[in-house]
């Protein structure tokens, strides 16, 4: 556990200098900001005054404050702005004008009415780089559509592979569609400054991204396997409807704890059936050990429930097997590779003083990002971002105040 960051020093890590706004509440869209805040970038997280975006108030809470946001925000600067008003939309034009990344989460005809979509944003910021997100796509038939991460998951494929095949089909235990799309678009965000960097007739580019798609693509093999074969993969528990090894499973121990086994090589397999004294010689080739699958699993389901998982986990490392406990969060907490890794902060918080959470992952050792602040008070920099940063005056910066725009 460290201390990382304070709250006058942003601006550390490999993108400082890089501005963004973001038009985009409750995860895949702020995700995006966060990943590049977590780098060093000016994120602008634009919210409508009064109630703020949507994600102030999910998940648990303590002491009245809920905690989500805490991570989900940190490392911004909160501004409130009306778009419904059009002063408040002429602001917004001069932040995208200001901006070299504009991030946006509405719908097709709401971006058109505000002036937010890639015809407008490229009009008034022709090197800017749109990342806009949507359920189904911009040139999709359901453009105007809601959408939501879980029904990204749905349509993607996951959710259809994921769970036992006498089950139902099985959501992960977070906003799994949300946050790939939110580490996809970050990634085509920088995919984009590259070729801005380095191609002098840069005239900006619209990434569009629909929720169902970045999990689409991870599944690789997923399409081939149906083109080439007719199959549909179906759920098979733990072990993979595709497995790129002959053993991948979870197992229960004796004191019922959870344990991962995945042998990838043809060594490892080999390792798995002296461990349980089977002979070598009928697992040596790759063919010989996809048909004696069942008779390792069937093996090694009875092997570790007849032993603790720390008695378990000691075989499997002697015998070269690679395993591992199925950690919570707790586990997380006190585990010594995590604090080695220093994948765990603290951060001081204004209503709840030392908090934990994930450090700015992954590492650069050269010149890292880090965290200098939790998810900021709604339109906390109003200030800053309006006065300093697009040079609002007195005068029209209180009109907007007056008229509740800001």
């Amino acid at each position: 556990m460290v201390s990382n960051g304070h709250p006058d020093l942003p601006g550390r890590g490999q993108l400082r200098g890089l501005k963004v706004v973001e038009f985009a509440h409750v995860v895949a869209g702020p995700l995006a900001g966060s990943l590049l805040a977590d780098q060093g970038a000016d994120v602008v997280h634009v919210e409508p005054p009064g109630a703020g975006d949507a994600a102030r108030a999910m998940g648990p809470r303590k002491d009245g404050h809920p905690l989500w946001f805490k991570v989900a925000g940190r490392n911004k600067r909160s501004v409130t702005l009306d778009l419904h008003h059009e002063a408040g939309r002429d602001v917004a034009h001069r932040l995208v004008a200001w901006a070299d990344v504009v991030i946006v989460t509405l719908r097709s005809g709401r971006l058109r009415t505000w002036g937010l979509d890639w015809e407008s944003v490229h009009r008034i910021n022709p090197k800017v780089v749109l990342l806009q997100i949507s359920g189904f796509g911009a040139t999709s038939s359901q453009a105007d559509a809601p959408g939501f991460g879980k029904v990204g998951e749905a349509r993607s494929g996951v959710v259809h592979l994921t769970g036992f095949p006498d089950g139902p089909p099985v959501h992960t235990g977070f906003s799994h569609g949300d946050s790939v799309t939110g580490l996809m678009g970050a990634y085509a965000v920088l995919a984009a400054l590259h070729r801005r960097d380095h191609d002098p007739d840069f005239d900006g580019e619209w990434i569009d991204l629909a929720l169902f798609e970045p999990l689409f693509r991870l599944v690789e093999w997923q399409v081939i396997v149906h083109d080439q074969l007719g199959s549909v993969p179906e759920r098979s528990g733990n072990q993979l409807a595709v497995a790129p090894a002959a053993v991948i499973n979870t197992y229960r121990s004796r004191d019922d704890e959870w344990i991962t086994v995945t042998s990838a090589t043809l060594r490892s397999v080999r390792n798995i059936a002296r461990l349980l004294g089977l002979d070598e010689e009928r697992f040596a080739t790759a063919r010989q050990q996809h048909a004696g699958r069942a008779e390792l699993d069937d093996g090694l389901r009875a092997w570790v429930v007849e032993r603790p998982a720390a008695e378990c986990l000691e075989a499997f490392a002697d015998a070269e097997v690679v395993a591992s406990r199925v950690f919570s969060v707790a586990d997380i907490a006190d585990d010594p590779v995590y604090a080695e890794r220093e994948d765990i902060v603290t951060v001081d918080d204004a209503d709840l003083g030392p908090v934990r959470m994930q450090a700015v992952l992954p590492h650069f050792r050269q010149r890292p990002g880090h965290v200098w602040r939790t998810g900021p008070a709604l339109g906390q920099d109003n200030d800053l971002v309006y006065r300093d940063w697009l040079g609002l005056g007195e005068e029209e910066l209180a009109e907007l105040e007056k008229h509740d725009v800001v």
